[in-house]
C-alpha cells in the first residue's frame, strides 16, 4: 500500500488568532502529509488577546497518545511545539520514546520566548528540561532569543553574526542534529541560519516586512516539518518557508489585519505542492 505520510504535531489548539494547531493542521494538510494532531491545551483564543478561556490538557495527554500507540500508529514526522510545564516536557519526552521510529523526523521548535522577553511558564526547571528535549531534535529551530536561553548566551537586540554562528554550532554540538536559528533582524532584513549535521554552515537573507505577528514561528516550522518529511533539502525549505512567511506578511498588511490575529496564509495554502 502507497500509504500516505503522516506528522504527528504536539502544541495547544487556539481557535482564534491563527497559531499553533490551527496553523499546522492546514498547511501541513495542503503538502500532501497526514497532520495528527496531539493538543497540549484548548483555548479560545492565543494568550495575546486580553482575555481568553484555557483548558489544561496535561493531565489527558498520555491516554490520548496511548490509543495512538493501541492502533499501532507510525509517523514519518513528530514536530513539538510550545509546552507549559515540566510535566508536559516529561510526558511528551515519552512521547518521543514510543513513537520515534528508524527514519522518523522530530522537528522541535522550542518555544521558550521572543525579543529578548521568556514567556511566563519559563522557569529554570523548565528551561532544563527544554533543553534536553532540544538535544533529541533532528530539526531545531529557535528564535534568537530561544537560542540565547539554549545556549546560556546574554541576549543582544541586535546580535552579529559570530554570536549567532557560536550558538548555533553550541546546539549542534549539544546534540540537534540540524539548527535553523530564525528570524535575525537587523533593522531591514530578516535572516535564518542554518547549521546542519553534514557541517554545512550557510545564512538566507531577504527584506524585512512589515511587523511581528502572532504565530510567524508556527507557520515558519510547519513549513519546515512538512518538508522534512517529504524530503527537500533543508536550504531549499528554509528559502521556501521564509518565502511562505513574506508573502502571508504582505496579504496581512494589504487587508489590515491586526497584529494579534497572525499571519493571514490563507490564500496561500494552493502553493505548498
Amino acid at each position: 500500500m502507497d500509504r500516505q505520510k503522516r506528522i504527528a504535531v504536539v502544541n495547544d489548539f487556539s481557535g482564534f488568532g491563527r497559531c499553533s494547531l490551527t496553523v499546522s493542521i492546514p498547511i501541513i494538510s495542503a503538502s500532501g502529509i497526514q497532520c495528527c494532531a496531539l493538543p497540549t491545551a484548548v483555548l479560545s483564543n492565543h494568550t495575546g488577546y486580553e482575555d481568553y478561556f484555557f483548558d489544561d490538557y496535561t493531565d489527558k495527554i498520555k491516554p490520548y497518545y496511548m490509543k495512538w500507540e493501541k492502533l499501532g500508529l507510525g509517523f514519518d514526522g513528530i514536530y513539538t511545539g510550545f509546552l507549559g510545564s515540566e510535566r508536559q516536557v516529561d510526558i511528551i519526552a515519552d512521547f518521543l520514546r514510543r513513537f520515534t521510529g528508524e527514519k522518523t523526523v522530530r522537528i522541535i521548535d522550542p518555544v521558550m520566548g521572543d525579543n529578548g522577553r521568556t514567556y511566563a511558564t519559563l522557569t529554570g526547571s523548565l528551561c532544563r528540561r527544554l533543553r534536553h528535549l532540544a538535544e533529541k531534535a533532528d530539526i531545531l529551530t529557535p528564535n534568537v532569543t530561544e537560542a540565547c536561553i539554549l545556549t546560556g548566551t546574554p541576549y543582544c537586540d541586535a546580535p552579529d553574526s559570530a554570536v549567532i554562528t557560536e550558538m548555533g554550532r553550541r546546539l549542534r554540538r549539544a546534540g540537534s542534529r540540524n539548527v535553523i536559528i530564525t528570524g535575525v533582524n537587523d533593522g531591514n532584513t530578516i535572516s535564518n541560519y542554518i547549521f546542519q549535521e553534514n557541517g554545512k554552515f550557510s545564512v538566507q537573507t531577504s527584506p524585512a516586512l512589515g511587523s511581528a505577528r502572532a504565530g510567524t514561528g508556527d507557520v515558519f516550522a510547519s513549513v519546515i516539518a512538512a518538508d522534512a518529511v517529504n524530503g527537500l533539502s533543508l536550504e531549499e525549505s528554509v528559502s521556501r518557508a521564509a518565502g511562505f512567511v513574506s508573502k502571508a506578511i504582505e496579504i496581512s498588511e494589504k487587508r489590515g489585519i491586526p497584529e494579534q490575529d497572525g499571519l493571514c496564509f490563507e490564500d496561500l495554502l494552493g502553493i505548498m505542492i
